[in-house]
């Protein structure tokens, strides 16, 4: 398949070193705090090493020593939604050859804004793009290496199992009910919904589908138990509609607030499976921090609802990096317009939000001068808590012994409307890809 080409280590130490760096000066994210410490890296093995058993037991030298200069030291950011970026929509029918050029871009592109991994977004389409488009967005896996830029993580689908009336700017025309597992391979095709032969992932990571349509809670433990992820969006799911998908395995809800039932007091909907009194698990949500789509205020409230559930995306849409302007769109069998003026997306001849335009660093400066939250809390909320809603603990979102060497190099930069946070480099995998002052 596309995404399963082998390929060779990770790095190759330059001058025949041992492809060690040792970070020093630097402020290191480590759960709620930023610690003072060194962290050591391997360019060949990609990974965070020890420092004390690389000096001490294995007598070994950096290759470089880095001094930051008091400068955080965050693990890679971690992005869910994403539509596209830098002038390529991921919803689009192209030539093989093209379209996974266009992904080698757009990785080389997104890992300049910290993102070391995410999910390529589909929103709903018909199935024909589904199955030329998914094999390329897969998993990138051991096959990836620090030069191709951001890594896939698998693919999020975002529809078409859709509630029509919450449909946002997703084309009514396309959207469908699911009654049994065959209607979701019809949709996606069997080898992008299941793991292979050989212990392949499957292309999709991740479905956002409305629970209250057809038999799609029934079908949540069918989805989960191959590895992929529910999560409910577009929707109309009352209260105890969303608890019936929590209860059969949904832990995730996408762009918490938007496209879905308002909280009501009597029904508060599908917020209300944040709530403490329940015996269910609390499940991970999405909250876009562009301004427009949530009231700062609304994303101090989920916030503080559930913290170790609250994941930062961008929703972002292929204008990102784009002027101002009118841009093509494929949405579902037509073609339509969004509009960019600013940070502001909305579909031609409509005043529907159509996605953002804003990178993830960007929503985390939001996030931190809106709620008062800490630095640790705001990246919290794009390393560790999506890799543990994505059940990668341990391996990204964090910088502890054996994890990816994925790291964001941040400053800080007073503002008059408070405190901005600035991607100065990033690692991949222990190789610096990316230098803002390059």
């Amino acid at each position: 398949m596309p995404h399963s080409v082998p390929s060779s280590p990770k790095s190759t130490p330059k001058n025949g070193g041992n492809g060690l760096t040792k970070f020093t000066n630097c402020r290191v994210l480590k759960g709620d705090k930023l610690v003072d410490e060194d962290l050591w890296v391997n360019s060949v093995t990609g990974k965070v090493v020890r420092s004390q058993a690389a000096f001490y037991d294995d007598l070994c030298l950096p290759d470089e020593t880095i001094n930051l200069g008091g400068r955080i030291l965050s693990p890679g950011f971690i992005e869910c939604q994403l539509n596209g970026a830098f002038g390529f929509n991921f919803s689009t029918s192209l030539e093989p050859a093209v379209y996974a050029k266009k992904i080698k871009e757009v990785n080389k592109q997104l890992v300049k804004t910290g993102v070391t991994s995410y999910m390529p977004t589909i929103t709903s389409q018909r199935s024909e793009l589904y199955k030329s488009a998914l094999p390329f967005l897969g998993p990138s896996g051991d096959y990836q290496v620090a030069e191709d830029g951001a890594e896939s993580l698998g693919a999020h689908v975002e529809g078409p199992f859709l509630n029509p009336t919450k449909n946002g700017i997703h084309s009514v025309d396309v959207l469908r009910e699911a009654q049994s597992f065959e209607d979701l391979v019809d949709c996606y095709g069997l080898s992008n919904i299941t793991t292979d032969e050989t212990g392949r992932p499957s292309s999709i990571k991740m479905i956002t589908a409305a629970p209250e349509l057809g038999q799609m809670t029934r079908l949540i433990p069918e989805l989960t138990s191959r590895g992929v992820i529910y999560s409910i969006g577009h929707s109309e799911a009352t209260y105890e509609e969303a608890s019936a998908a929590i209860a059969a395995g949904a832990t995730m809800i996408t762009h918490l607030f938007n496209a879905m039932r308002p909280l009501h007091h009597r029904n508060p909907g599908i917020f209300g499976v944040l709530g403490i009194a329940e015996s269910l698990p609390r499940p991970y949500f999405g909250i876009i921090a562009d301004g427009e789509h949530l009231h700062p205020t609304t994303i101090k409230i989920a916030f503080n609802s559930h913290p170790d559930g609250f994941i930062l995306v961008t929703d972002a849409m292929h204008m990102v990096g784009l002027p101002d302007g009118a841009y093509e769109w494929t949405n579902g069998d037509c073609t339509s317009h969004i509009v960019k003026k600013g940070p502001k997306l909305i579909l031609e001849g409509s005043d529907k939000i159509a996605g953002s335009s804003i990178t993830l660093i960007e929503c985390v400066s939001n996030f931190l001068k809106w709620t008062g939250a800490s630095i640790p809390q705001a990246l919290r909320a794009v390393t560790t808590t999506p890799a543990a809603m994505l059940g990668l603990q341990g391996l990204k979102g964090c910088l502890d012994n054996g994890a990816d060497a994925d790291m964001v190099v941040l400053s800080e930069s007073q503002t008059n409307d408070g405190l901005d946070l600035v991607v100065d480099e990033v690692w991949k995998f222990g190789t610096k890809v990316f230098s803002r002052q390059t």
